[in-house]
């Protein structure tokens, strides 16, 4: 099996949610710890995941966050993760797949990762939610 480029534990916090004609929109926070040969670092506290839920049960998730730590040069630097999913909402599977966009002002990871190569694998395990972004 491929080993991820990057491992990330997540820290959910308590979220909001409101119920409308449309569908339900559901905003929830989170930070957490990365850990990987490129990058060691945390997941900022201001995360969110938007999970919207329309008329017709499709829920799609978008979950934006910056990551601060060390590159694998051992530089500080940041990576900004635009991570997408969809699912049926009734449908509830303790494994999904997920689209990411990385930005990155590290110059070790920049040209690796400002490619559209990757895909996310979120994992709910007994010790909470992970996500593993791999290489396609």
């Amino acid at each position: 099996m491929k080993q991820p480029i990057l491992e990330i534990h997540i820290d959910i916090k308590e979220g909001k949610s409101i119920k409308t004609n449309r569908g339900e929109v559901s905003m929830v926070p989170f930070g957490g710890t990365v850990k990987s040969e490129l990058f060691n670092g945390i997941v900022e506290p201001w995360g969110v995941d938007t999970q919207i839920t329309n008329h017709i049960g499709i829920k799609t998730l978008s979950a934006r966050y910056m990551l601060s730590g060390i590159d694998k040069d051992g530089k500080d630097c940041h990576i900004y993760v635009e991570n997408k999913a969809w699912m049926k909402a009734n449908e509830f599977s303790p494994t999904f797949e997920s689209i990411p966009t990385f930005y990155t002002d590290s110059k070790a990871l920049a040209s690796y990762l400002h490619q559209d190569i990757f895909y996310g694998v979120g994992t709910v395990q007994n010790d909470g939610l992970w996500i593993r972004f791999y290489e396609k």
